[in-house]
């Protein structure tokens, strides 16, 4: 029995929009990353510049703190938000690779991050031009080994990004520039290969804010030499996205 115009159309209307939902739905699936399901935590680890500023609770308003971690969580929780990734930032002002061995089990391994970030070296590069003991470049290499190795261990599943520690010559840091970049320089490579030992996604801060300067000034991407303007988190932010995208093959 031949079905009326009215009702025929209809039905051709719904399965027309049947296939386009399940096409849009398959478009959505192909574009998520197996590894980092719904509700993945994401965790930042590292020093002041990490840290941002942030409170040490659960107010929302403030616990990203206000730096890169806060950007990079805005702009991936906006993209996709029917993920609820959970973002986490641990960094602690003045923190070296020791201290984040006191708290690693606490503040790292507890929270069995999908995505762990860390960005460590400069306050270890600041100790060795002060001439503290015991803060060389191969004890970093052994400290910060150490905390991989340990997350490999009991977190083998976490996708790891090592951020390269980073100063441009302004002010304090400007007064003794060649100093801070001959204990500095070790410590980038170190990152580097421990990027490469650990299979971790590298950001390489330093070149990216050397370049940055070249466009206008230091002053405008880190206001004291360490610490990042406004600009600067937003620098940070930018390339770690891009970083993770790549090793996590997240959509465009």
């Amino acid at each position: 029995m031949e079905l009326p115009r009215r009702k025929f159309i209809k039905q051709g209307l719904l399965a027309g929009a049947a296939a386009n939902i399940s096409s849009l739905q398959l478009k959505e699936d192909h574009f998520r990353n197996p590894g980092l399901v719904a509700g993945s935590t994401i965790l930042f680890q590292g020093d002041s510049i990490t840290d941002g500023g942030r409170w040490k609770g659960n107010d929302w308003n403030h616990i990203m703190g206000q730096g890169y971690a806060f950007i990079v969580a805005g702009k991936i929780g906006f993209k996709y938000p029917s993920q609820k990734y959970l973002f986490v930032n641990r960094g602690v002002s003045g923190n070296k690779v020791t201290d984040l061995a006191e708290r690693w089990e606490e503040d790292t391994i507890a929270i069995k991050p999908a995505i762990l970030s860390i960005l460590i070296g400069v306050n270890d590069t600041m100790a060795d031009v002060s001439g503290k003991k015991d803060f060389s470049p191969d004890s970093y290499a052994n400290g910060y080994r150490s905390l991989l190795q340990k997350t490999r261990e009991k977190l083998p599943e976490t996708k790891l990004v090592i951020g390269e520690p980073f100063l441009l010559p302004v002010g304090w840091v400007k007064d003794k520039w060649t100093q801070y970049q001959d204990a500095l320089i070790p410590r980038q490579k170190i990152a580097r290969q421990l990027a490469q030992e650990f299979n971790a996604a590298f950001v390489p801060y330093q070149e990216l804010f050397t370049a940055a300067a070249k466009k206008s000034s230091d002053d405008a991407w880190l206001w004291d030499g360490v610490h990042p303007m406004p600009a600067g988190h937003e620098l940070i932010a930018q390339e770690w996205i891009k970083a993770v995208k790549k090793e996590l093959k997240f959509p465009n």
